[in-house]
């Protein structure tokens, strides 16, 4: 089954006219994800890719083409905007890539965004993928920027804030014969729409995903949080990474939200507690994968 998004999810995305943007959209396109549409204000009644007609608005691209999830690839001060338009067009699920949006703007989109229907991910997020079957993916779904040739259909969940350590614990997995039900980054801001909390549920009630592995960094109290609720309610191994050990509190290292500003906010304080959990801790990036099979029994 997986989460989020799989081969029905209808995908648009907003700045499909720039050259980010367009690239990772025709990349999504060879994985096999079903790109429906494209908006940009004023190159509404174009293609892009020949056959993907491009908007002006969201409004009227789920309109026309029933589009249920969003990827956002405009600029940092257009990028709020540009998720409060998917949130009123109804789209289920914005994934926000943008990095660097204000955070005042981010305090804006949490508040309009409560009561809404629409999940958002991110921003300055990697996205997410659920692999597919075989050499062209069939049943699966790339929405983002995450490279799709280190991903295998599978049996593992992979929720994180960093983009890079994604796809680094999806490399081993694949590399070891261990593929993936859903993998998802949830982005480094200090405002963001989905925790690992809310994944770590998801992954607890998908009957595929079997096992876990859940990176965190310095700041905020996200994977604490986390720790802390698998620790009664889920049943399923799960390994963890926290990058940021050397980091002097009060410094932000990496991304806007890693900035360690309370007692739990610590690398070593999150391992503990995660240990503490019953969470198999990593302590090098590089074990992440063996990390996990140790805890699993593999």
């Amino acid at each position: 089954m997986a989460i989020l998004v799989d081969e029905n999810t209808k995908l648009l995305v907003q700045g499909i006219t720039g050259s980010f943007g367009a690239r990772h959209a025709s990349l999504s396109l060879d994985y096999g994800t079903k790109l429906v549409a494209g908006v940009t204000p004023g190159k509404g009644g174009q293609n892009f890719a020949d056959f993907v007609p491009i908007f002006d608005t969201v409004a009227q691209a789920v309109k026309e083409t029933g589009a249920t999830a969003s990827a956002i690839f405009v600029p940092p001060p257009f990028a709020a905007d540009a998720i409060l338009e998917a949130v009123d067009a109804g789209v289920d699920l914005v994934v926000c890539i943008t990095e660097g949006i204000p955070v005042m703007d981010m305090m804006r989109v949490k508040e309009a965004m409560k009561g809404a229907k629409s999940r958002l991910i991110g921003p300055n997020c990697p996205g997410l993928v659920t692999p597919g079957y075989g050499e062209k993916s069939h049943g699966g779904c790339r929405i983002g920027i995450t490279p799709s040739q280190i991903c295998k259909r599978g049996n593992v969940g992979v929720v994180s804030r960093s983009g890079t350590l994604t796809y680094e614990a999806v490399f081993q997995l694949t590399q070891l014969g261990y593929g993936q039900s859903t993998l998802v980054g949830i982005g480094g801001d200090p405002i963001n729409g989905t925790s690992h909390l809310d994944v770590l549920q998801m992954f607890n009630e998908d009957p595929e995903t079997e096992a876990i592995i859940m990176i965190g960094e310095i700041g905020g109290n996200a994977e604490v949080e986390a720790a802390r609720w698998a620790k009664d309610h889920c049943k399923k191994p799960i390994a963890g990474f926290i990058a940021g050990a050397t980091a002097p509190p009060g410094r932000r290292m990496g991304h806007a939200g890693a900035i360690v500003g309370g007692e739990e906010d610590t690398a070593q304080a999150k391992k503990r507690i995660l240990a503490e959990c019953g969470i198999a801790v990593s302590e090098t990036p590089s074990d992440m994968a063996k990390t996990l099979l140790e805890r699993w029994g593999k």
